[in-house]
């Protein structure tokens, strides 16, 4: 046996990189009260200093070794496809930008009776998310609807507001732009068509059932006014093209390039923007993605090193004595990015942390590359919808007191129907897949 397999001790850097980021975002939260405290931990740096001690580590390979094996690691062709893709994604969104979502929103809402207009804010943010491939995007940008919806038709705000978050998440997850489909996708080296269609048959009951709770809820009770506000429906094109070329599975980067290019000439000819602002907002949007090329880079370089010291050897051996068949090996990746999400607080991170480990699992419990993907998006996109101090939370409830009005976490997550109904639905595909 390889000597190197099996040791616990070099998954210290990850250790090290869970207590500064971890340790540090609460006490910025909830000590210091610093608002959006753990987004103010500076994630770069914690993984410099878990790469830094990876490198002490292991005196038995010299320093310029371990600088061959994280190039390797950064290197892998996995990595470079899914950085282009970041950046590309995050062009595609600065073309865009956000009156044409807003143009979604608003022609759905006026079209509708008011007692269904919270059904239809949640309806409207899954298709919104879907097509911007963010959930925290969709959420900044339908919270102030949603209050607006509130304050217009009576429903509780924290009923609203849930709905709009519950729909970010189905977007999320299913995205072919959202940087959690394209990470994990590329991390497990499987098409994006392919795990959509894996994912699509555990979100879409998820979101019908979720959809049904909220029309019952709905009719218990008393409602009045409608929402009425101007849009454009031309701007939604771009976002429909990408929608339709990723189901019907062209090359990610075809599909992405025709939503900039008629995105940037539905914005100029229709005269939204000007040649020189459409390319500043094309910069914004790339250096929108940096920090998350950044963490991918350093993640697989750090990955690179834990697996060459036998640290990946040692949590699969741990894995393989809880969890057991294959049944058990897919809720032992869900739980496994569902821990590093609740750690780290960013879906995005916490699947490019899990990717290799994942990988590994897949092949000694012979699950799928698209199952593999479907499974961690799936529970990082779970877990990111329900913690009081993601992303997520906590730009709705910033955009709530911004309106004037003020929500907590603990009103909002009784209400977060999508991601409790994604756990289940998530929970019965495993238990019903084969042994």
């Amino acid at each position: 046996m390889n000597e190197k397999k099996g040791r616990a001790i070099a998954l210290l850097p990850i250790g090290v990189f869970l207590l500064l980021y971890l340790g540090l975002g609460i006490i910025f939260e909830y000590v210091m009260k610093i608002p959006m405290g753990f987004y103010n931990v500076p994630i770069i740096v914690a993984f410099l200093a878990a790469i830094l001690v990876a490198c002490i580590q292991n005196r038995e390979l010299v320093f310029d070794k371990k600088l061959e094996i994280m190039a390797q690691g950064v290197g892998d062709k996995n990595i470079i496809t899914m950085l282009l893709i970041f950046l590309a994604a995050g062009s595609f969104v600065g073309v865009v930008g956000r009156s044409s979502a807003e143009s979604v929103a608003y022609f759905m809402l006026t079209l509708i009776p008011a007692r269904f207009s919270v059904a239809v804010l949640f309806v409207v943010a899954c298709f919104v998310s879907v097509a911007m491939g963010t959930s925290v995007g969709t959420i900044t940008l339908l919270t102030p609807i949603a209050v607006a919806v509130s304050r217009a038709s009576g429903f509780d705000m924290a009923f609203c507001v849930a709905s709009v978050m519950g729909g970010a998440m189905f977007g999320d997850n299913l995205s072919f732009i959202s940087d959690t489909t394209i990470a994990a996708c590329n991390g497990q080296g499987c098409e994006m068509k392919d795990k959509f269609r894996e994912n699509f048959w555990i979100a879409f009951p998820a979101a019908v059932i979720t959809l049904i709770l909220i029309l019952v809820l709905s009719f218990q009770t008393d409602i009045q006014g409608q929402v009425s506000q101007s849009y454009n429906l031309v701007q939604i094109i771009p976002y429909v093209l990408v929608l339709i070329g990723g189901i019907i599975g062209l090359n990610v980067f075809i599909v992405l390039l025709t939503g900039i290019v008629s995105g940037a000439f539905i914005m100029l000819i229709w005269g939204h923007t000007a040649p020189v602002d459409l390319l500043t907002n094309m910069g914004s949007g790339v250096s929108g993605m940096f920090e998350t090329c950044m963490v991918a880079i350093l993640v697989a370089a750090l990955c690179a090193l834990i697996r060459e010291y036998g640290g990946f050897d040692a949590l699969l051996s741990w894995i393989h004595r809880i969890f057991r068949g294959k049944k058990g090996g897919q809720l032992g990746m869900g739980l496994l990015v569902g821990t590093m999400d609740i750690a780290t607080a960013n879906n995005t991170v916490a699947i490019v942390m899990a990717n290799p480990i994942a990988g590994e699992m897949a092949q000694e419990y012979g699950i799928s590359p698209k199952k593999t993907a479907s499974l961690l998006d799936t529970f990082s996109c779970i877990f990111q919808g329900m913690i009081p101090y993601g992303a997520q939370m906590l730009v709705a409830i910033a955009a709530v007191g911004e309106l004037g009005d003020s929500i907590s976490a603990f009103q909002i997550i009784p209400k977060l129907f999508y991601p409790m109904f994604l756990l289940l639905t998530s929970l019965v595909t495993i238990i019903r897949s084969d042994k």
